[in-house]
């Protein structure tokens, strides 16, 4: 499918809170280094280059971009990287960060943020974006302990006015009844994709039905998770594929769309003709054959293996 004149806006629309955005956004964690993302010793990308992707995001219509204050490399850091190339922001644009677990300025990772340690993560993002409030927040989480206080650390920053919404990601489905009962939840990320964790299926229904958005992260990389999508598919991807004259990516991205309008997809590029390639994605439209083939073969597959 062609990719030249094809926008964000293709991909429908959701809203966060108060915010409506594309369904189609980007995300930055691949933005500061080549090569494997959250490594020490990460290869730092080409400056230009990164802002010049930014600036294309906005221009194709993606007014949702996903960051944090921990995606870098030795010399870029994504909350940097887009303020400069988007300061001053536009109107509708809708940043949002996660904070939770830090890495030390080597790029190693550092213990769980406690709740007394959240303002200051939640700080440094608004320092690096050259913000004085943060659009959506979302409290990443590792584990299945309990998130009151943490989540409840983050409620007091919204109530002060430094965060407009409040998201959860890598939760369990009781995190997310847990932390609506101190603030709104406007979404969860989650891993999922395409043949990657489908026993994620009934949390993804079940943020559709309370109106929370559901953010799949890994949806084209899969199995390759940091290190980026690998340069074979799945037999049965290609095929959908060929018969869209797509890519394997571009099906991936659609498949996540094709679970719920609450679905929104956050694919991450340094690369251009990728990032367009990802955004034309969002007017791609599998038939329910094709829905249900893919789901066969590949999906509901996984949970039958050991």
């Amino acid at each position: 499918m062609t990719s030249q004149t094809i926008t964000a806006a293709a991909s429908g629309t959701w809203t966060l809170g108060d915010l409506t955005v594309n369904r189609i956004g980007f995300g930055a964690m691949r933005l500061p280094q080549t090569g494997k993302a959250l490594v020490a010793d990460a290869a730092p990308r080409d400056r230009d280059q990164a802002i010049t992707v930014l600036r294309r995001a906005v221009e194709l219509g993606v007014n949702h971009i996903d960051t944090a204050a921990f995606y870098f490399s030795a010399l870029r850091s994504a909350n940097e990287l887009i303020n400069r190339a988007l300061s001053p922001y536009p109107d509708d644009l809708v940043i949002a960060t996660k904070v939770g677990q830090p890495r030390d300025p080597s790029g190693a990772w550092l213990p769980h943020a406690g709740p007394e340690q959240l303002r200051g993560l939640v700080e440094e993002n608004l320092r690096q974006l050259g913000r004085d409030h943060l659009d959506l927040v979302n409290l990443r989480i590792v584990g299945s302990g309990p998130i009151a206080e943490r989540f409840g650390a983050l409620a007091e920053l919204r109530e002060a006015g430094l965060i407009r919404h409040l998201g959860l990601s890598n939760v369990h489905p009781h995190h997310l009844a847990e932390a609506q009962a101190i603030a709104p939840v406007v979404c969860v990320q989650n891993m999922y994709g395409l043949g990657v964790r489908p026993d994620q299926d009934a949390f993804v229904r079940a943020c559709g039905e309370q109106g929370v958005a559901f953010v799949p992260f890994y949806a084209i990389a899969a199995a390759g998770r940091q290190a980026g999508a690998g340069e074979s598919d799945h037999p049965q991807i290609l095929a959908v594929a060929r018969a869209h004259g797509a890519s394997p990516a571009q099906v991936r991205i659609a498949w996540t769309l094709h679970r719920g309008p609450h679905v929104l997809s956050i694919p991450g590029t340094g690369d251009p003709d990728h990032l367009a390639s990802n955004v034309a994605a969002g007017a791609l439209r599998l038939s329910e054959d094709e829905v249900a083939f893919l789901d066969d073969s590949l999906h509901r597959r996984e949970l039958q293996e050991p």
